[in-house]
C-alpha cells in the first residue's frame, strides 16, 4: 500500500479538508523521497510485537517513543493546539510518526516552495528530514493516535518559518535541495 500525497490548491479554506487542484497532481512517493521523506506501511494493529518496527528503530537510533491522542475530547485548547501544528516550522531533528488510528495530514514544501500534501492513515509511518519545512493538521475525522519516535531524548521544539540560517535548514538545503538527495532505507 502506498501513501497518498498531492499538490495542495492554496486558499483559505478550512485547513482539514483535502486541499486538492482540480484536476489533482498526485506526488508518487518517488518525489516525496526527492524531498528527504521517508515511508513505511507497517501493521498498526501489531505494533507493539512489529519485527520490522523493531529493525527500523533499531537501524534508525530511535530510543525513545510515546503516543499522542489528538481528538476534541482529550486534548485541552484543541483548536489553538490545531493551530499551532499549522503553523509552518522545522526541527533541528527528523519528526518521526508511525499512525495507529485516524488520519491527518502533513504537509512539506517541495524544492520549488509548493506544498505537498501528504495523507497519512493507519498504519503509516513517516520520517521527516530535519530542516524541512512542513506543517500538520487532522483531516475531518478529527482524530488520530499517533507513534512519535525520537533519536535520545524527545524534543519538540518547532522553529517556525524563516530559519534559513538554522543549521538544521543548511543542512538540508545541502543534502536535498542543492543536492537533489534521495532519502534512502524506506519503501
Amino acid at each position: 500500500m502506498a501513501i497518498e500525497a498531492w499538490v495542495m490548491e492554496e486558499n483559505e479554506e478550512d485547513q482539514r479538508l483535502p486541499h486538492k487542484k482540480n484536476p489533482n497532481e498526485p506526488v508518487p512517493l518517488s518525489k516525496l523521497q526527492e524531498v528527504g521523506v521517508l515511508y513505511w506501511h507497517l501493521d498498526p494493529e501489531n505494533h507493539e510485537n512489529n519485527e520490522e518496527l523493531k529493525k527500523i528503530r533499531e537501524n534508525r537510533g530511535y530510543s525513545y517513543m510515546d503516543y499522542l491522542d489528538l481528538c476534541p475530547e482529550k486534548v485541552e485548547n484543541y483548536e489553538q493546539k490545531l493551530k499551532n501544528f499549522y503553523t509552518e516550522h522545522i526541527h533541528a531533528d527528523e519528526e518521526i510518526r508511525y499512525c495507529l488510528e485516524g488520519s491527518g495530514y502533513f504537509d512539506v514544501r517541495d524544492k520549488d516552495d509548493k506544498w505537498i500534501r501528504i495523507w497519512i492513515k493507519a498504519g503509516d509511518m513517516i520520517v521527516l528530514p530535519a530542516g524541512i519545512y512542513h506543517r500538520f493538521t487532522l483531516d475531518t475525522s478529527n482524530y488520530v493516535n499517533l507513534m512519535r519516535l525520537f533519536v535520545g531524548e524527545p524534543v519538540w521544539t518547532a522553529y517556525n518559518r524563516p530559519q534559513e540560517d538554522h543549521p538544521s535548514r543548511q543542512g538540508y538545503i545541502n543534502n536535498f535541495v542543492k543536492n537533489s538527495g534521495i532519502a534512502l532505507q524506506a519503501h
